[in-house]
């Protein structure tokens, strides 16, 4: 489900920004320029308008819009569930979720989860077919399991595309990567679980040399 062309979230202005955080002041003070920076001392990101200042281009499409029940003492209390990516095509991605009665707000609480929980990917090629050194896949194979669903990922060449179901394809897209070969297996059909072990898998690039860095190293 493509959510470009809709209004969930209000149109950010920096002007009117009124930061809450010392990093939010920073950025608003043009002291920090790029997430990167705040991903390198380790700092937390708690103000969403930090996100929509420095990544202005992100896209978000919701995966997935479940009815979940809680039983309490009376009755049972029903939600919607959105599960939501966002993502500028260039090596950020985010995963979030949100709840709420009804399905537009569940919408737009997911969206800002998921500005909270973005991180920057570590691109490349790590295909030994290909071997361009170019930023269209990732640099070796990671995996990662949510639940009873497990995603491998791993680097293709040049020209294949993204070989994955589409949830999966969802997240590596809106990441930036354009050629990947991949493999699911268990509960595969569970949107919510696929997408979280994608993005958790993608996550472990967060802390490995790029293979570049490492051919000048060696």
């Amino acid at each position: 489900m493509d959510n470009r062309d809709r209004d969930y979230e209000p149109r950010f202005s920096i002007d009117d920004w009124k930061p809450k955080t010392r990093v939010g002041l920073m950025v608003k003070n043009k002291e920090i320029t790029s997430i990167e920076q705040i991903f390198s001392t380790g700092k937390l990101i708690k103000e969403v308008e930090i996100i929509d200042a420095l990544l202005p281009n992100l896209e978000d499409k919701v995966l997935e819009i479940a009815s979940v029940q809680r039983m309490t003492k009376n009755n049972r209390k029903q939600k919607y569930r959105a599960t939501v990516i966002i993502g500028d095509r260039n090596g950020h991605i985010g995963l979030g979720v949100g709840k709420d009665v009804e399905a537009k707000p569940a919408i737009q609480t997911g969206i800002r989860d998921a500005k909270k929980h973005i991180i920057s990917i570590n691109l490349g090629c790590g295909s030994w077919e290909c071997n361009c050194g170019t930023r269209h896949s990732i640099p070796l194979k990671v995996q990662a399991k949510c639940g009873s669903s497990e995603v491998i990922l791993k680097p293709a060449p040049r020209g294949v595309g993204i070989a994955a179901s589409n949830t999966v394809k969802n997240v590596l897209e809106l990441a930036g990567i354009k050629d990947m070969w991949t493999f699911s297996r268990g509960r595969t059909r569970d949107i919510y679980n696929v997408s979280l072990a994608t993005y958790e898998a993608l996550s472990q690039l967060n802390g490995m040399k790029n293979l570049e860095e490492i051919r000048q190293h060696n």
